[in-house]
């Protein structure tokens, strides 16, 4: 086991490598210049010349990238161009808010989509299976900006239950989790609902009814374990999508997370936050993936490591 991690995390080095050299290039390629945004419109060309020499950006990009590198090296991402603080502060006043996002609507998509899974599939083509499957499709389809309005209309504007922006009571958190966690809950049921499926009409199953277990038992314990693989790794994935910042859900709701530091960052021309937000997702996502598969040896001992 630890020297598949060791490998692991070896063979996430190229890929953060060459995470931080399409970051670093996509960025220079943005519209505008910082020290024009820094500086205003209406800044002397002296003074644009001073500040584009104190972000260094008056060397040549190659050079730009390996001074950037080394300074990651040790640990500084770098200073905000915009709000002048480390973008580790930047970056740590966000995050929290953001992990707050994520949990809540994994849980939403966990508890409602796997368990509309398994009924469909132990009733499929039933009434309830042609519901859920509907909402199912429904929610895989509906943009997230277009439902996160709806919902803002309808619960803050005209039954005036819930907030519609904002962050600060658990009531804030409602709104913006259910519009993150619907379109991943309808892909939890689909998969969930295939891989049961699968399952259920196994020889080890009918064994299972046949020593006369209970329904539940063969369901969960026998059923479910054995159908359960896939289901992480879509699971893994949407963690990891999810905390790397719901952009819209978060620029409708006003929710100060990462994805909205991010797009108001890139709207500034703030290199160093752009590039150390991103640079922070990409690692976070390497160690989600390496937990998601190290998760799948205690749901099937088959899988081993070694």
């Amino acid at each position: 086991m630890g020297s598949y991690i060791f490998r692991r995390l070896l063979l996430a080095i190229p890929t953060l490598i060459g995470v931080s050299i399409l970051v670093f290039g996509m960025v220079r390629l943005l519209p505008g210049c910082p020290a024009v945004a820094i500086a205003g419109v209406h800044a002397t060309p002296e003074f644009i010349r001073q500040v584009r020499q104190d972000l260094g950006l008056d060397k040549r990009l190659d050079l730009q990238y390996f001074l950037f590198m080394r300074r990651l090296i040790r640990g500084d991402i770098g200073i905000s161009t915009r709000t002048s603080r480390p973008v580790t502060t930047e970056i740590w006043d966000r995050f929290p808010p953001t992990v707050e996002l994520t949990v809540a609507s994994m849980l939403i998509a966990m508890i409602i989509g796997i368990n509309a899974g398994i009924v469909s599939a132990v009733k499929p083509y039933s009434i309830f299976d042609n519901t859920s499957m509907f909402g199912a499709l429904f929610g895989v389809s509906v943009p997230v900006f277009w439902l996160g309005l709806m919902l803002m209309l309808l619960f803050s504007v005209i039954l005036g239950w819930l907030p519609s922006a904002g962050r600060g009571t658990m009531a804030h958190l409602i709104l913006p989790s259910i519009t993150l966690g619907v379109a991943s809950a309808a892909v939890n049921a689909r998969m969930t609902r295939s891989c049961m499926l699968d399952v259920l009409h196994q020889d080890y199953i009918r064994t299972a009814h046949a020593k006369g277990l209970r329904e539940q038992v063969v369901i969960i314990k026998h059923a479910l374990k054995n159908a359960v693989i896939p289901v992480i790794t879509i699971l893994g994935l949407q963690f990891g999508i999810l905390l790397g910042g719901a952009v819209l859900t978060e620029t409708v709701f006003a929710w100060p997370g990462v994805g909205r530091l991010l797009v108001d960052s890139i709207l500034a021309r703030d290199h160093p936050v752009v590039q150390g937000t991103v640079l922070l997702l990409a690692v976070i996502f390497v160690f989600i993936n390496l937990f998601t598969d190290l998760l799948y040896s205690l749901f099937d001992p088959r899988i081993r490591y070694e």
